[in-house]
């Protein structure tokens, strides 16, 4: 498999000079086509710095640098090539279902949004809640729209931040299998920042980050 990921010497700092906070420090991997990662570590490790621009080093995503991209441009690649979820979901709260699934395909400016949009919410078992909007379902059902938002506009690479983090455990054992599910089906690669070991478990390759440096 080829790789569609690369993270070289990566470091984050926050603050000036003299009153610097580094929250990431050389940081280095890589993630093959297909695969699912986890980047695990406590609460202020530095997991999720990992998806915000860096210090110092390279990220380089399907062989385009991300450096070397300005604000548009990498609003571009992220539309594009990559899907997000997170904990709260980020749902548009004025929009339905539907509406929230179409937006990644509406700003790529697919003219027909409906049918693919209506096909994902279906797959993840929200096809008769799809005129409800977020404050009608349930943190459970939130999350699967999330998921088929995300999914809409067929990423390479998906990073689900902390994708259970605001559910019970059963539901998000269920919001677990169905992300693993649907990533094997489109051949996407998954990358989960998490703190949960046992879900991290379940995936081809552990990244642990303790005090922004990555630990073996």
């Amino acid at each position: 498999m080829s790789e569609i990921l690369k993270v070289k010497s990566l470091s984050k700092v926050y603050g000036s000079k003299t009153n610097a906070l580094t929250v990431l420090k050389d940081i280095n991997f890589s993630v093959l086509k297909g695969e699912s990662v986890a980047i695990i570590g406590p609460s202020g490790s530095g997991k999720t710095t990992l998806l915000d621009r860096v210090t110092e080093g390279e990220i380089i995503l399907s062989h385009i640098s991300l450096n070397e991209l300005n604000e548009d441009e990498l609003a571009q690649v992220r539309n594009q090539n990559i899907g997000f979820v997170f904990q709260n979901f980020q749902l548009i709260p004025t929009l339905t279902a539907l509406e929230n699934v179409q937006v990644p395909l509406e700003l790529r400016g697919v003219k027909n949004t409906m049918e693919p949009s209506i096909a994902l919410l279906e797959r993840v078992g929200l096809g008769a809640r799809k005129n409800h909007y977020p404050s009608q379902l349930s943190g459970g059902e939130q999350q699967r729209v999330a998921i088929a938002r995300a999914f809409s506009n067929n990423p390479e690479i998906l990073f689900a931040d902390e994708p259970t983090g605001n559910l019970d455990e059963e539901t998000g054992k269920s919001i677990e299998a169905l992300l693993f599910e649907i990533n094997k089906e489109k051949g996407t690669t998954l990358i989960i920042v998490t703190h949960d070991l046992e879900l991290a478990q379940k995936t081809h390759q552990i990244i642990k980050i303790k005090g922004g440096t990555i630990i073996h």
